[in-house]
């Protein structure tokens, strides 16, 4: 949404929870038309849509515990579903939807994947990647009844936002001292490069396409490692085995249940973190002549906020548009 203020778009309306915080949004807020619902709600979402020519559909639940599957097969897919159908009779102009490469096509055989990997039952794929791919199928669907839509498929999307959760917990566990690193790999992609390309691709004539946004294919060390460079921090340095895994998400477990907090570890996340993948982000480059934020910068970016944060007691900061 800050972007689109930054490119002079005006009439924005966005969908939020009555709970929603708008804090990330506080800048902008005011230049925006709230509508109050979810996903699973037909009757917000008719409002909503109500003289809408384009539609951005980023909404989904993200989790990797077993107690929130079905409440995240039903927002991830029923609500893709509703956001198409509705498009759909209203007649909207474009529909982008942010999507996942969770969504793509991956196996342990599979390493290097591209728009084209087909799709395959395997264990590295998560109950949220396969939410994810069922919704992706949503919008397919949408497209051969006539919608007009394409998908981005980003990679680890990393930003500043609030620490205590998403990516921003990655710079909390290594401010805290992280020894423990995942021996697999993934992508990275900075927000900033998934907010721009949304709009990129929903100004342009791409239909019926989808397009994977990765800046950078990295090991969990690299990452790690360069991330506690930049918070002057101590690297992990003791690499998780197959072992220390099984035995790990089951301690997590256990606390998790005498605690009655969230799980921190899964059987799920320690399975994921132990698979290589490396995603060929070309086609975007190609497509709209686009070149990613250093990642460099990115991280320098998220630590010196992070930093200035703890100093000032602050739980979560903005990266600056560029």
């Amino acid at each position: 949404m800050r972007y689109l203020v930054k490119e002079g778009y005006q009439h924005i309306r966005a969908l939020k929870r009555k709970d929603s915080s708008l804090a990330l949004v506080e800048e902008v807020k005011d230049r925006i038309e709230w509508i109050e619902g979810d996903l699973l709600d037909i009757w917000s979402l008719e409002n909503g849509m109500q003289d809408v020519e384009q539609v951005y559909h980023c909404g989904a639940v993200v989790s990797f515990d077993k107690k929130e599957v079905k409440k995240m097969m039903r927002t991830n897919v029923e609500g893709t579903a509703n956001i198409v159908n509705i498009a759909l009779d209203f007649g909207v102009e474009k529909l982008v939807h942010i999507s996942s490469i969770a969504a793509l096509g991956r196996t342990k055989e599979q390493k290097n994947v591209d728009e084209n990997t087909a799709w395959q039952r395997d264990n590295a794929n998560s109950n949220y990647a396969i939410s994810k791919y069922l919704a992706e199928q949503e919008v397919w669907r949408g497209i051969a009844e006539g919608l007009p839509a394409a998908i981005l498929n980003p990679a680890i999307i990393i930003g500043s936002g609030f620490w205590d959760i998403s990516t921003g917990q990655m710079f909390q566990q290594v401010w805290n001292g992280l020894r423990f690193y995942p021996i697999g790999s993934s992508g990275f992609v900075d927000v900033r490069d998934v907010a721009l390309l949304a709009i990129r691709l929903m100004e342009s004539d791409q239909l019926n396409e989808r397009f994977i946004v990765n800046n950078k294919n990295l090991h969990y060390l690299e990452f790690f490692s360069e991330v506690a460079r930049k918070l002057d921090k101590k690297p992990p340095d003791i690499k998780v085995t197959a072992v220390m895994r099984g035995l790990a998400w089951r301690l997590d477990w256990l606390r998790s249940k005498l605690t009655g907090t969230p799980h921190l570890i899964t059987e799920e996340t320690a399975n994921l973190v132990s698979h290589s993948f490396y995603y060929d982000n070309e086609k975007s480059v190609q497509t709209f002549d686009y070149q990613y934020i250093p990642f460099e910068k990115t991280l320098t970016d998220i630590a010196e906020q992070f930093i200035e944060s703890k100093h000032l007691g602050k739980d979560y900061d903005l990266l600056p548009l560029i």
